[in-house]
Order: structure tokens, then C-alpha cells, then sequence
């Protein structure tokens, strides 16, 4: 293991989540990551489900690679300066899968990953019918977890899926033996009510994450509510490829409907926005500078 870099995007994510409560949003591409800083968020995510669709076109039931992720995660990390967590659903395997899964999310520039504790194939964490592994054999994954990262503040978050399996109390039991396994964050699926938030963080000694996609079993609480409950970080995983795909659905529509976008170029980033926020015009002044005037 590598010295702490104190400018490492796990340092800079661990001083984040110490000043918390932080909307955290999912990311689906390298352009909405840029969106995202420009709007002042200081912690991004790569959610598997938004990958598995966006990418692929597939459901979130473990389809997409380790690789495929890590290689994802690159062009994200490459886009924007603020540090990003990706979901890397099971660690894509058992131990030794789930060491080299940190080794590749750290060297492409992630700050850190969260596993969960489900049986594969995985299901999403927010709907019925989930498996999980033993609480003995995911403490083993979080202990290789730790022994792949190089640097030591690349954050380690242990995800459960106890809640809708077991019991809150099951959840809560599963949370800490994580963390005495050397989980940094734990982050509990599926929690179905605030008093069950406040029950898990009152039980934590470490940082915690909740996630508040939609149409889920969690009630959608605020960052400031949460952050109150005890929640460190809040995820918003699946909302910007929502909106996007919805408004992709409402455009095409008229498209279909009339034969002309004209009516609808309200709705659209102008040239002028996405020229800005792509940084065209300073490839521009870089093509001039490498070739000059000289037309020969």
C-alpha cells in the first residue's frame, strides 16, 4: 500500500462525506458528470443500473462487466475534477474477483466503490424476490476489498440488502460486522421509513450513504432530512437517465407527431451551451497555436 495522498479523489471524497449532508448524483455518461460539476455537486456516482441501461441497454441484474465498468468509470473520471463513487454490484465475483475489481476502479481514477451483499444473479436493490450471501463470506469480500486498494483513503462502502430480505434489525446486525470487516461507509438498501433511517444510523460508527431513487420502497427524503437522520451522503442514482429518457421519449413523440423539433427548442441546450460546456473554444485557440497562420 502506497503512502496517503492527501490530493487523492478517495482523500477528497472522505473530507466531503466528514462535512456532509451531499447530494450525490448519478452520472450516466462523461457529459452529465460535466453538467453536474458546473452545477457546483462535489461528489458524483456511477450507478450500475444507469450503466446497465445506458451502456447496453440491460437491466440491473449484473450483466455489465468488472471491465466494462472500470472502462466507463475512466471517461468519467477524465471529464471532471470532483471525486466520483461507483457502484460495483458484488464485486463481480468472490474474493480475489472483488480485490482486482478495487485494484481497477482505483486505477482509473475512482475515489471509491461500494459492494453489496446479494446472491448473483443480483437484483435491484429495490425490488422483491433479492438473495443474499452469508454475512461470513461478505465480510471476507470487504477484507479483500481493503487489501486491493493502494491508496489507503480510497473508500471501502459496504452496501446491504438485508432490509428487504431478513429485517432492519438483520440490516443493522450485517452493518456492523461489515464494519468490523473494514467497511469506511456502509449504505442500507431499501430502508423503508425514516424512523427505520434513524434507527440504522443510531446503531453506525461510521459514515453512511442512503439512496433515494425513485418509484422505490424508500420514501424520498431530502439531504437536509437525511442528513438530520445521520446520512452522510445521498445518492440520487437513476434521475438524470430518467429525465434524459424522458425527455428523449416527449421529443421523438413530436418529431413523429409533427416532422419538425421547431416548437420544442425551448427545451434544448443550444449550441452556444454545449460548445461551453465541451470547451470548444479552447481546442480552438490550441489548433491555432499548434499551427499557427502557416498555410504551406
Amino acid at each position: 500500500m502506497m503512502p496517503a495522498n492527501p490530493n487523492s479523489p478517495g482523500k477528497q471524497l472522505r473530507l466531503v462525506l466528514s462535512q456532509g449532508p451531499v447530494a450525490i448524483p448519478g452520472v450516466f455518461n462523461a457529459l452529465t458528470a460535466k453538467i453536474a460539476e458546473s452545477k457546483g455537486f462535489s461528489v458524483l456516482y456511477q450507478s450500475g443500473a444507469a450503466l446497465s441501461a445506458g451502456l447496453a441497454g440491460l437491466p440491473d441484474i449484473g450483466l455489465v462487466s468488472q471491465t466494462e465498468f472500470a472502462e466507463q468509470s475512466r471517461y468519467l473520471t477524465s471529464s471532471v475534477s470532483v471525486p466520483i463513487i461507483s457502484d460495483a454490484d458484488t464485486g463481480f465475483g468472490e474474493a480475489f474477483a472483488v480485490q482486482r475489481t478495487v485494484e481497477l476502479f482505483e486505477a482509473a481514477g475512482l475515489a471509491g466503490l461500494h459492494i453489496e451483499d446479494q446472491v448473483l444473479p443480483k437484483r435491484c436493490g429495490h425490488l422483491s424476490g433479492k438473495s443474499l450471501i452469508g454475512t461470513t463470506e461478505m465480510m471476507q469480500k470487504i477484507r479483500a476489498a481493503v487489501a486491493g486498494r493502494r491508496d489507503p483513503d480510497f473508500v471501502i462502502i459496504a452496501r446491504t440488502d438485508a432490509r428487504g430480505v431478513e429485517s432492519l434489525a438483520g440490516a443493522i446486525e450485517r452493518g456492523q460486522a461489515y464494519v468490523d470487516a473494514g467497511a469506511d461507509v456502509v449504505f442500507p438498501e431499501a430502508l423503508e421509513t425514516p424512523e427505520e433511517f434513524a434507527s440504522f444510523a443510531q446503531a453506525m460508527r461510521v459514515p453512511l450513504i442512503a439512496n433515494m431513487t425513485e418509484f422505490g420502497k424508500s420514501p424520498l427524503l431530502s439531504v437536509a432530512e437525511l442528513g438530520k437522520l445521520g446520512y452522510a451522503g445521498v445518492l440520487f442514482p437513476v434521475t438524470l437517465l430518467r429525465s434524459a429518457m424522458k425527455a428523449a421519449e416527449k421529443m421523438l413523440d413530436e418529431i413523429a407527431a409533427t416532422g419538425t423539433q421547431r416548437q420544442n427548442l425551448g427545451d434544448m441546450m443550444t449550441r452556444a451551451e454545449l460548445y461551453e460546456l465541451l470547451g470548444y473554444h479552447d481546442y480552438e485557440k490550441r489548433d491555432r497555436s499548434f499551427f499557427g497562420n502557416d498555410s504551406q
